[in-house]
């Protein structure tokens, strides 16, 4: 009985974060950054790995402004994410990203045609080595890094725009939060 009133308030912690998360990161997604764009310092040692178009056929996350989509429902927070869901979608100026447990892929997508590429770090709560996917194809497009992350472990993203003339980061930037590598909240 106290198990099941654990993992219902867990659920409405998460939910209600969701749902924070969405109201307060809607800002983000001016059409341009309020001051410009500002250099990043990347903790040291981060592989920068450039992403691959995605297959033919493959079902991609949309590169569209989410910030006016209904919140999801408590039912709906409670089932299990489908196979290829992206989960922790994060978006800043000119970038957006999420995570699919299923086969622990990265998506970077580039939104703004302003001669960057869009970046996505990826940081474990287990000690594993940040690493950041980069999108080279252009504006409008996603690029997936595959990788293997332990399935008991959880991930968090970290959006924000890469020149790679200078190999320097930009913000405005965004975090997601713990993201379950397993993809089971």
């Amino acid at each position: 009985m106290r198990e099941n009133r654990r993992i219902k308030v867990g659920v409405l912690v998460g939910v209600s974060a969701l749902a924070f998360s969405v109201l307060t990161g809607a800002s983000a997604l001016a059409d341009g950054p309020a001051d410009g764009l500002q250099e990043v310092e990347m903790p040291a040692g981060v592989r920068i790995v450039e992403g691959l178009a995605p297959g033919a056929g493959v079902d991609m996350p949309s590169l569209e402004d989410e910030a006016d989509a209904p919140v999801m429902s408590m039912a709906a927070a409670k089932a299990a994410p489908a196979a290829n869901t992206c989960l922790g979608t994060t978006a800043a100026y000119g970038a957006k990203g999420c995570f699919q447990h299923n086969g622990d892929i990265v998506w970077a997508g580039d939104t703004q045609k302003d001669g960057m590429s869009a970046a996505v770090g990826v940081y474990t709560d287990y000690g594993r080595a940040p690493e950041v996917c980069i999108n080279r194809l252009g504006v409008n497009t996603w690029a997936t890094c595959d990788k293997d992350y332990r399935e008991t472990g959880n991930v968090r993203l970290r959006v924000l725009r890469y020149d790679g003339d200078t190999g320097k980061f930009y913000q405005p930037e965004s975090w997601s939060g713990w993201i379950p590598v397993d993809g089971k909240y």
